[in-house]
C-alpha cells in the first residue's frame, strides 16, 4: 500500500472507534435530547467532509522553484517587482516551507532564501490558492450536511457561506497543525512556517507561552470569583475573543501604518522602533 493509502486506512479506523463510542445518557451535563442532536449531526458532517489525510487534494500547483529547479529563486523581473512594490505594505512577513513526499517515495523541498525578501510568495501564491479552493469545497460540503441549514432560505445560505467559509476553514486548517514542529502536516504535504509571525522576534517561545497560560488561568479564576452570576458565565470567553480581534486589528493596522509611512513619513522615533520602521 502506498503512504496515501496507509494513513487514508488509519484515518478510516479511528472514524470507525470514534462511531463505536456510545453516546453520553440524555440529560447528562444537562444537556437535552436536541442538543445532543444537533452536536452528533455536526459531528456527522465534520468526519464526512474532512479527511484529514488530504488523500483528495490532487492536481494541485506547486512552486515554480519546487517544480523546475529545487536550487533556489531566479531573478525577480521588473514587472514582478512592481506588483510586489505595490501589496508588500498588505503582507505579514512570514517565511514558509514546503515538504512534498511522492507516491513513488521521492521528497521534494520548497523553503524560501534568506534574503528574498518576501517576494518568495508570487511562486506560492498559485499553489495556496489550490489549497485553500480545496479547503473552501470542504466547508461548503460541511455545511450542506447540516439539516439546519439546509432549511435555510437559499439567500442565507450564500450569505453565511460567504462570511464564515475562511473562519470555519482556519478553524480545520489548524486541527492539523503539530504545536511541536510547528508543521502543518496535511498528508503527504508538511508546510512549515520558518520564522512564526505570531509575536516574531520572540526567543523563547516556551517560556511566553506558559506564562500566557498563567496569567489566562488567573484571569478565568478572578472572573469566577468576582463574577459568579450566571449573567458573567461567558465573560472570560468575550475577552478571549476580544484579545484575538485585537490581534487581528494590530496586524492591520501596522500594515496601514507603513503603508503611509512609505509615501508620507511621519512617525517618531519611538513609533519607528515599536512597527519596525526603517528609514528608506
Amino acid at each position: 500500500m502506498s503512504d496515501a493509502a496507509v494513513e487514508q486506512r488509519r484515518a478510516l479506523i479511528k472514524r470507525k472507534k470514534r462511531g463505536r463510542a456510545p453516546p453520553p445518557p440524555q440529560g447528562a451535563n444537562d444537556l437535552t435530547a436536541e442538543q445532543w442532536r444537533m452536536i452528533r449531526e455536526l459531528m456527522d458532517a465534520q468526519l464526512k467532509t474532512f479527511d484529514t489525510t488530504f488523500s483528495h487534494f490532487k492536481n494541485f500547483r506547486l512552486p515554480e522553484v519546487l517544480s523546475s529547479s529545487p536550487g533556489g529563486l531566479e531573478c525577480v523581473q521588473e514587472e514582478e517587482a512592481s506588483k510586489w512594490r505595490q501589496i508588500q505594505g498588505h503582507l505579514c512577513p512570514v517565511r514558509l516551507s514546503l515538504h512534498l513526499r511522492g507516491d513513488d517515495g521521492s521528497v521534494w523541498n520548497y523553503k524560501p532564501p534568506a534574503d528574498s525578501g518576501g517576494r518568495e510568495i508570487f511562486s506560492l501564491l498559485p499553489h495556496m490558492a489550490d489549497m485553500s479552493t480545496f479547503m473552501f469545497k470542504g466547508i461548503i460540503n460541511f455545511a450542506k450536511v447540516i439539516s439546519y441549514f439546509r432549511d435555510l432560505p437559499i439567500e442565507d445560505q450564500i450569505s453565511l457561506l460567504k462570511g464564515a467559509t475562511f473562519e470555519l476553514c482556519q478553524l480545520r486548517f489548524n486541527t492539523v497543525f503539530n504545536a511541536e514542529t510547528g508543521t502543518w502536516e496535511c498528508g503527504r504535504l508538511s508546510y512549515c512556517l520558518e520564522d512564526p509571525a505570531d509575536r516574531p522576534g520572540v526567543v523563547q517561545r516556551g517560556v511566553v507561552d506558559q506564562l500566557q497560560e498563567r496569567f489566562a488561568i488567573a484571569l478565568k479564576a478572578y472572573i469566577e470569583c468576582k463574577r459568579p452570576q450566571p449573567a458573567h458565565r461567558f465573560l472570560f470567553l468575550k475577552i478571549m475573543a476580544m484579545l484575538t480581534e485585537l490581534r487581528s486589528i494590530t496586524a492591520q493596522q501596522t500594515q496601514r501604518l507603513l503603508h503611509i509611512q512609505d509615501i508620507h513619513p511621519f512617525a517618531t522615533p519611538l513609533m519607528c522602533e515599536l512597527f519596525s520602521i526603517t528609514e528608506g
